[in-house]
């Protein structure tokens, strides 16, 4: 049922940004940084960490689940260290994200040959 749960949850996900991009004119950047802004809002009401319970995968691994890392980590290190942690806890909580984005980009400079298409 988990398995099932996720699909059902990242497949919501998906068909609310591929909605958003017929209706609307939005372009594909500011739906992914809304989808990030939407993953704060919903950790900071407390109501994303419900969907994330229920969707697992389905929700922590989309962009959404993203803003609720960067939304936990603040909260967290606000707690433990102040107002520092404004500053400090989004990029510590979200840290093998973001290494793991930046690797796979070099990897895949490294290993195939950037060209216009033909």
């Amino acid at each position: 049922m988990e398995y099932f749960n996720a699909f059902l949850c990242g497949g919501i996900l998906c068909a609310i940004g591929q909605v958003l991009l017929d209706k609307t004119k939005l372009t594909p950047a500011r739906i992914l940084t809304g989808y990030v802004v939407a993953g704060v809002l919903l950790s900071a009401v407390g109501l994303y960490q419900p969907i994330a319970d229920w969707g697992g995968a389905g929700a922590t691994v989309p962009l959404t689940g993203f803003g609720h890392a960067l939304a936990k980590g603040v909260s967290k290190a606000v707690a433990e260290q102040g107002w520092l942690g404004v500053l400090t806890g989004g990029l510590t909580a979200a840290a093998g994200g973001i290494t793991a984005a930046v690797t796979a980009g070099v990897l895949a400079a490294l290993l195939f040959k950037p060209g216009a298409k033909r």
